[in-house]
């Protein structure tokens, strides 16, 4: 097993093999190491190792070339790629994420957290070990042809039925073929191109239990490959899917129910929860609007419930559209987690969509079950639809379990917990930097509140505080986090003295009577001065009297303070938030930030927002940024200061000094 002592482990550094291989070492693993990616691939296999590290720090090209080469051979072996990156290099990650590795870390890291990001992927590995063994060995069956290195990796499916145990050659591969049979064969890789991607010849196999076949070949240029799957004749599926499902997700109803079957088959980890998710009103939309915009609402749809998803639940996650409206979501989570992501996707599902010139509001239905110990996989949709028609029936619910009473909802068990977590002290504070885009130097940074929750892990501001409404504890909440927020902050190291610092305030705050009394009297306690925080108020902070907010606003800003609206573009008064209110910053929605890079109307939006701001006098931040890319279309545009994952996620202050020194 990849997790136990005395694993092989392979490891290719271009700079730092030694100090790498002596700290696996050091930890029990059998180290295979490289300093040069020649022979790199034939180097994993033959080391018998589950996971691969490249080490692309420094190096970023040849680490992608690495990554390319050999994530045919780690995948096709149900492998993981670890890629270690400089921090801050987010087109690094992208073009690893996309030459194959599964894993990443960022530098700097400590021994204990690369060691610990080893064994994260060795589970990983282990993972795809019991799902390649939970099936027959015909499914999948296929191959994969790199064009640069000219190896050819078989599934472990397709290796056991030809009884293979060294690695194959085109050429040994083809002699097994009659006469006919490999001039056809010849003949489809001839045919493969650019112009022409996918093709497929058929043929009598050698596989006895299997018989005639159709072999289905698909182009990925841009990974310099050729995918194959080898099916029984009269089974076409979509080129590369089986392969692809086993390799990246499910993609239809059928490649979902073979996901399911592969995880009831592996009962370790937390419970499996299937959901669906329907779209309400959506036949209507459709009729009234068209197809087209039927399929924008769609994608839209999905966009929204895979950022939920992923954001609590990871990518393991299945995310698949169904016929029509209906989404299925499958993971391994407890109860609770998964309770909350159905209370997030149902809160993104109930805001209104933009179809053209018209806001459609839809929202939705959701059926959820969890897996019992005799379900197969057909038995498990067939209760999550049963509960999901019960959803449809109800005039209230949003929400029905299969088999199950109806109990407190997943928020009304976090306020209970509130109260007790505050007093023991599990309510933190992270800081994301907020970073020039004209000078690349850290300007400041928004303190964002985390919950280290002791079975639900770190929970994020926007759950925390709806924990918090539901227990009315919105003021005492926000008080303990600015309390903590400006006693760090006092006591930053010189290295973070010059920057901004900025704070939310919650609506609840703003109607408070006597509260920039109160909130001034506190910051000047601290010793925080004021002329370095920034107050900011969120769109969607549903402010009741714009009047009250106004007046409250301009005192804290004429004591020193500087004023900035968040979330700008996820609501419907954001004109009159900019005409009513004293503002110095407007931080555009980390949505509509990243819808930049897509089509000319998105860019035309984004711009909009920029130039109005602008005119106004106020500066520009564009939240959730994460691509080189956007960045680069933000700036074109206007935009001065960005905050996001390329530059850093929320972190600790620790963190931040050593990112600021850098």
């Amino acid at each position: 097993m990849t997790g136990t002592p005395n694993a092989p482990l392979f490891i290719l550094s271009f700079r730092q093999r030694d100090e790498l291989a002596s700290l696996a070492a050091g930890a029990g693993w059998q180290v295979v190491a490289a300093r040069r990616a020649g022979g790199a691939e034939r180097r994993f296999l033959s080391s018998g190792a589950a996971v691969a590290v490249i080490d692309a720090r420094g190096a970023p090209a040849d680490g992608v070339n690495a990554a390319r080469t050999m994530s045919g051979a780690v995948e096709a072996n149900g492998g993981a790629l670890l890629a270690l990156v400089s921090r801050g290099e987010a087109a690094t990650i992208a073009a690893l994420y996309g030459a194959g590795a599964t894993h990443f870390l960022a530098s700097p890291f400590s021994e204990a957290e690369f060691l610990q990001a080893v064994r994260f992927a060795a589970r990983h590995a282990e993972r795809m070990a019991r799902e390649w063994a939970a099936g027959p060995v015909f499914a999948p069956l296929g191959w994969r042809y790199d064009l640069i290195s000219r190896t050819l990796i078989l599934t472990p499916g397709l290796a056991a039925l030809l009884a293979i145990d060294d690695e194959p050659s085109v050429r040994a591969m083809l002699r097994r073929l009659d006469r006919g049979d490999r001039i056809a064969a010849v003949a489809a890789l001839r045919r493969v191109s650019a112009n022409r991607p996918a093709t497929a010849f058929a043929h009598d196999s050698d596989l006895t239990t299997v018989g005639r076949v159709v072999q289905h070949l698909q182009l990925d240029a841009e990974g310099g490959r050729i995918d194959a799957v080898v099916e029984p004749l009269g089974s076409a599926p979509e080129p590369a899917a089986e392969l692809r499902e086993s390799l990246a997700g499910a993609r239809d109803a059928g490649s979902a129910r073979r996901w399911l079957t592969r995880r009831l088959a592996d009962e370790a980890g937390a419970p499996l929860h299937a959901m669906l998710i329907a779209l309400n009103r959506f036949d209507m939309v459709n009729t009234a609007y068209g197809r087209a915009t039927g399929d924008a609402l769609l994608s839209s749809a999905q966009k929204r419930i895979d950022d939920v998803v992923r954001d609590m639940l990871g990518r393991d996650a299945l995310i698949v559209r169904l016929s029509g409206s209906t989404f299925l979501v499958a993971a391994r989570s407890i109860r609770l987690r998964i309770d909350l992501v159905v209370e997030r996707i149902a809160h993104a599902l109930a805001r209104p969509f933009v179809t053209g010139d018209s806001i459609a509001v839809l929202g939705c239905r959701i059926g959820l079950a969890e897996a019992l110990p005799d379900d197969s996989a057909a038995s498990l949709l067939r209760r999550v639809s049963e509960a999901l028609a019960d959803a449809r029936e109800s005039d209230t619910a949003t929400m029905r379990v299969a088999d199950a009473e109806q109990g407190d909802a997943p928020i009304d068990q976090l306020a209970v917990e509130l109260n007790h977590a505050l007093e023991r002290g599990e309510i933190g504070v992270l800081y994301q930097p907020q970073v020039s885009v004209s000078t690349g130097a850290i300007v400041g940074v928004e303190a964002l509140a985390r919950w280290e929750h002791g079975v639900l892990g770190t929970i994020g501001a926007e759950t925390l505080f709806a924990a918090a409404a539901r227990a009315d504890l919105e003021i005492g909440l926000s008080d303990h986090i600015q309390r903590v927020v400006l006693a760090q902050a006092a006591a930053w190291p010189v290295a973070l003295a010059g920057l901004r610092l900025s704070l939310n305030l919650t609506a609840a705050d703003i109607a408070r009577p006597g509260f920039a009394d109160l909130f001034l009297d506190r910051v000047d306690a601290s010793g925080f001065p004021r002329t370095r925080l920034t107050l900011e108020i969120t769109e969607s902070g549903l402010i009741e009297d714009l009047g009250i907010a106004s007046a409250l606003l301009s005192v804290l800003r004429g004591a020193g303070c500087r004023i900035a609206i968040d979330d700008f573009g996820t609501g419907y008064s954001s004109l009159a938030y900019l005409k009513a209110l004293p503002l110095d910053y407007l931080k555009i929605d980390k949505k509509l930030a990243q819808d930049i890079t897509g089509s000319a109307r998105d860019r035309i939006v984004v711009r909009g927002v920029i130039d109005m701001a602008r005119s106004l006098g106020l500066t520009v931040i564009a939240e959730g940024v994460e691509t080189q890319p956007q960045l680069e279309a933000l700036a074109a545009e206007g935009c001065q200061i960005y905050q996001g994952f390329l530059c850093a996620e929320p972190i600790s202050v620790e963190a931040l000094e050593a990112l600021v020194a850098r």
